[in-house]
């Protein structure tokens, strides 16, 4: 079974946060969302398997057990899965 990486796995971290937030400057919500939509599933076309994509997206709920206790908390990416600024 392949299993979704949670680790701190990205290279230059605060680029990438940057550009996600300049991503969404001068944006309505709508704009926003359709933005957000369309990354994801770029993304999930990238990764292409289904079962770390599904365990993302457990992850990635809110209200979750799995996503409350999600190893983000402690490599400080949970801004990331929140949505939170840092």
């Amino acid at each position: 079974m392949a299993e979704l990486r949670t680790d701190v796995h990205l290279s230059a971290h605060d680029d990438l946060y940057a550009a996600l937030l300049r991503l969404h400057e001068g944006r309505t919500e709508a704009e926003s969302l359709r933005i957000w939509s369309r990354l994801v599933l770029l993304l999930a076309n990238h990764i292409g398997d289904a079962e770390v994509i599904l365990q993302a997206i457990a992850l990635a709920r809110p209200g979750e057990a799995a996503a409350d206790a999600h190893p983000a908390d402690a490599t400080g990416l949970n801004h990331l899965r929140e949505g939170r600024g840092q």
